[in-house]
Order: structure tokens, then C-alpha cells, then sequence
């Protein structure tokens, strides 16, 4: 991924954002241009016209944090943007060669330690999920494999998340909110892309929904990013109906890249009833066959 085309269209899409009104800027007569002026840009962060155009145009390396951190003020950027500045600033200028991810493992090639799928069965009230930062799902708990029905019935979604969303219609059923649920994966993986710009399977990823999914390309150009951290999502369940769900997202200190997403329900709502009628169903479903094969012994 071209890092230098990357800055370019971050920090421009950024500056295209912010009106000069949010910034405490007069409007003027004459603005041809959405959002903010490099000009504008310049003065807000304290820097010099030629100075910013040259960080616009993609040339971060050997930016200070100083110089980063007037850019990200001037630009009103939230904690996601502002990390993914800085791991843009870092892989312009080559110092997160000693810190960057080891190879993220995909669904095929990574099997969890016994205590980490401990942990996972554990988990009996909710879906827990482990999943790289390419969206794969790489580890799950039974209610979560029950949760993810559609997405482990199709191999062609190969256990990842933003292939569902976007190439599979059984998505557009199970995500009542379906273009919140795409804003978020594709900012998701722009944070990735960002944090991680030599990934191959990445670059191979967002090449394939780029080139299958117009609702994909078109959000990738909007240059979002996001952090999957915690809040509410509604869900509708082939087998159980609608369910609203809380989540958190932990980071697996032992699995650098790697985090957990733990899925629970309101006390006492029906949602909760749900999730318990869809542990009840798939616990039916897995004893099935052990049930058939002592029938036929």
C-alpha cells in the first residue's frame, strides 16, 4: 500500500471535514473548496503554507510528535485518527520496522492455545468471538458459532467478517443496521491498513471487496477510521429473531493484534431470553449426532 498516497488522502478527506465555522474561521465569500484551506490548515496548526502542503502531499517522514500533534489539533481529529496518523508517520519514515505486528494469522493457518479456548467455552452467556485486525474470526465459543450461523455456513466467506458483510446477502438479513455495520468494518480495516501497511492478505482483502462491492469502494475512499472498543448493536437471527447486544472488545496481551469481542444482553430483556434459547438450540444441534451414534452402536 503506497503510504505516500495514503497521508494524501487522509489528511485531505480530513481537511475537506472541518468547516471553518467548527474551526472558529470566518466563512469569506468564494470558497471553492469543501471543508478547510491548506492555508487554513497552516495557520491553525502554526506552521508554514509550504510546510503543511508538504506533509499533505504525503511526505510525513521525520515529522515530530510535535508537528503531529499541532496537524491532528488543527484538524479536530478523534483518538482513531490521531493513532492513525501516527502509524503513518511511523511507517513513512521506517520506525516501526522493530515494532510491527509479526504476520497476522488467518482462520487456516492459527489454532488458539488450550487456555485461550478454555477461556472462550467458559463464556456461556454470550457470543465471544477472537478475530484479527483483518476481521477474520479465528477462535470462537459454541454460542458464538450458533451467533455466526450464516457466516460459517458459506466457505466463500472464509471466516471473516467484512467479506460477510459485503459479499454475502445473509448479512443484509442478520444486520438490521446494515450501513452502520459497513461504515464500521470498513473503518476498521482502515485503521488496520494504516497500523500494519505491509500486510499482504490485507492488500488482498480490501483488493477483492474493492473490486466486488461498490458499497465498499465507496467507503474506502472515505478514509474513515474507527477502534472496535465497546457499545450496542442490533442483530436479527435466522433462528431466534431480533436481539440488542452490548460488546466489549479486549486486547490479547499474549496474542499481539489479536482481540476478543464479548457480546451480552440487558438483564432480564428479551434479548437475554434469546441468547438463552439459541445456547438451548445449539446445544441440541451438538448433541444430535453423538445421540445418532450411539443409536447406530
Amino acid at each position: 500500500m503506497d503510504n505516500r498516497e495514503e497521508v494524501r488522502e487522509f489528511l485531505t478527506s480530513r481537511r475537506a471535514k472541518i468547516t471553518p465555522e467548527r474551526a472558529g474561521l470566518p466563512a469569506g465569500p468564494r470558497r471553492r473548496v469543501p471543508g478547510l484551506r491548506r492555508s487554513e490548515v497552516a495557520a491553525l496548526a502554526d506552521m508554514s503554507v509550504e510546510y503543511y502542503a508538504k506533509l499533505e502531499r504525503g511526505s510525513l517522514a521525520g515529522a515530530s510528535p510535535a508537528v503531529l500533534e499541532a496537524v491532528a489539533r488543527a484538524l479536530q481529529l478523534d483518538d482513531a485518527e490521531r493513532a492513525h496518523l501516527l502509524h503513518l508517520a511511523r511507517a513513512a519514515d521506517g520506525s516501526d520496522a522493530l515494532t510491527r505486528p509479526r504476520r497476522r494469522p488467518t482462520a487456516r493457518q492459527w489454532t488458539p492455545h488450550r487456555s485461550l479456548q478454555w477461556t472462550l467455552d467458559a463464556i456461556t452467556a454470550g457470543p465471544a468471538v477472537v478475530s484479527n485486525g483483518r476481521m477474520d474470526v479465528l477462535a470462537v465459543n459454541p454460542l458464538a458459532r450458533a451467533f455466526y450461523a450464516d457466516l460459517f455456513a458459506d466457505a466463500d466467506n472464509q471466516r471473516n467478517l467484512a467479506r460477510f458483510n459485503f459479499l454475502d446477502p445473509a448479512a443484509r438479513r442478520f444486520y438490521p443496521d446494515w450501513e452502520l455495520f459497513a461504515d464500521m468494518a470498513v473503518a476498521i480495516l482502515r485503521r488496520e491498513a494504516g497500523r500494519d501497511p505491509h500486510d499482504k492478505d490485507l492488500h488482498d482483502l480490501i483488493g477483492e471487496l474493492s473490486t466486488r462491492s461498490e458499497e465498499f469502494r465507496t467507503r474506502w475512499g472515505a478514509h474513515d477510521v474507527r477502534r472496535h472498543g465497546t457499545g450496542t448493536k442490533r442483530f436479527r437471527h435466522p433462528a431466534v429473531g431480533d436481539l440488542t447486544l452490548a460488546y466489549e472488545a479486549l486486547d490479547l496481551a499474549a496474542e499481539p493484534g489479536l482481540g476478543m469481542t464479548v457480546y451480552t444482553a440487558e438483564p432480564g430483556s428479551p434479548s437475554e431470553h434469546a441468547l438463552r434459547l439459541l445456547a438451548s438450540l445449539a446445544a441440541t444441534e451438538a448433541a444430535a449426532p453423538t445421540a445418532h451414534h450411539g443409536e447406530a452402536s
